[in-house]
This record gives structure tokens, sequence and C-alpha cells, in this order.
């Protein structure tokens, strides 16, 4: 069984949740997402939660400290021994070598970090016509990714909703906030030589088997 340890990089809308779906399908890896870990916490009205709410409501990023200790206690867990793919971690600098000293006290190392991009026009048509399972959590789009049935979920027939900061203006803002912060992951990690560019902008099954052709010659 190959074991692949990855990060996702990509700005909001870029295609970011259908890969990650499929690449975690492909090697039987877990998605740790943070996002999806805050949105559990503000769900359930835990302290995280609020604190991460209110800087995700504006689309800002939710500082390091509270995240980097979350990502570093699910890094621990077993069923992250035969690999991960982290998504929405490390956003920073100061989370990438946070994230560099964990693993290198864990004895394991980062295979790929995959970064894929598009245009900041094309970024924002698909963010605001993004729909997620309310049941599954799965991620499809009303033009790109469209389900079989109308906003109902193909795997469970789970009714489909629009985040609430995936309108336009907080969109642009997020888009904004990734170029300016954490653009400098992709330099960080091109040094590593451990870099994936792909174009997000291509059919979302010619982005994957990019994807798996790289981690193939890993």
């Amino acid at each position: 069984m190959i074991i692949v340890r990855l990060i996702l990089l990509g700005p909001p809308g870029v295609g970011k949740g259908t890969q990650a779906s499929a690449i975690v399908k492909e090697y039987n890896i877990p998605h740790i997402s943070t996002g999806d870990i805050f949105r559990s916490n503000i769900k359930e009205g835990t302290e995280l939660g609020k604190k991460a709410k209110e800087y995700m409501d504006k689309g800002l990023l939710v500082p390091d400290e509270l995240v980097v200790s979350i990502v570093q206690d699910r890094l621990t867990k077993e069923d992250c021994v035969q690999g991960f793919l982290l998504d929405g971690f490390p956003r920073t600098i100061n989370q990438a070598e946070a994230l560099d000293k964990e693993l290198t006290k864990m004895g394991i190392k980062l295979d790929k970090v995959v970064n894929i991009d598009a245009d900041k026009e094309i970024l924002i048509e698909r963010a605001i016509g993004r729909r997620i399972c309310k049941t599954c959590g799965s991620s499809y789009h009303i033009k790109f990714n469209p389900p079989k049935v109308e906003n109902l979920c193909d795997i469970d027939n789970g009714e489909l909703f629009q985040r609430d900061d995936d309108i336009e203006e907080t969109v642009a803002t997020r888009i904004e906030v990734y170029l300016n912060q954490t653009q400098p992951l992709i330099d960080y990690y091109k040094e590593k030589g451990i870099i994936l560019n792909v174009d997000g902008t291509r059919p979302i099954d010619e982005v994957f088997e990019t994807i798996v052709k790289a981690l193939g010659d890993k």
C-alpha cells in the first residue's frame, strides 16, 4: 500500500474540496480539513467555534494559535499512520514551520504539496456557485460539477446548501487574504522541492489524473 502525506493548497473556489474527496478515496487516507473542524465547533457552540466564527464570517484567516494545536493532535491519531491529506493548513509560514517541527518529532515527512490555482475571476464564480450536502458534506457546483438531481446530493439525497461565507463579497475578501498571506507558502515548499503546481481551470478528471501521476513518482 502506498503511503502519501500531502498538503493541498489553493485559494477559495479552486476546487480543493472535490480533489480532496477523490484523493482520500484513491489512497484511503484521512482528509484533515481545518475548515470542517472549525465549522463542527461552530455548530456545537464550543469556545473555539465562537472564536473561529468571528474570523470566518469576515472572510479572514483564523489565527495560528487556534489552528496549530488542533492539527498537531489530529496527526497523532491511528488513522494517520498510512498517510493523510491536510486541507486548509498550513496557511502561513509560521504554521508551515510549526508543522515541520511536529513531523520531525514524529519521524515522518511530507511527500508532496499540491498547489491548485486559477485566476481570481474564475475563483469567485466557482465559490459563489458551490453547494454542500447537509448530510455528508459532499461538494458540488451548480455549473462545473452539478448534482444529478438539482439541490440533492448524489450520494445520500441530502439537501444541498450554500455556505454563509460563499457570498461574493466575502469570497473576494477571502481570496485577497489568501493571496497576501498564504501565497508565500508556495515559495517555501518550492525550495524544499516538493511543490506540485496544478492548473485548476482544467476539467476535474484531468486535475486529478495530474495529481495521481505525480504521486506515483514521489
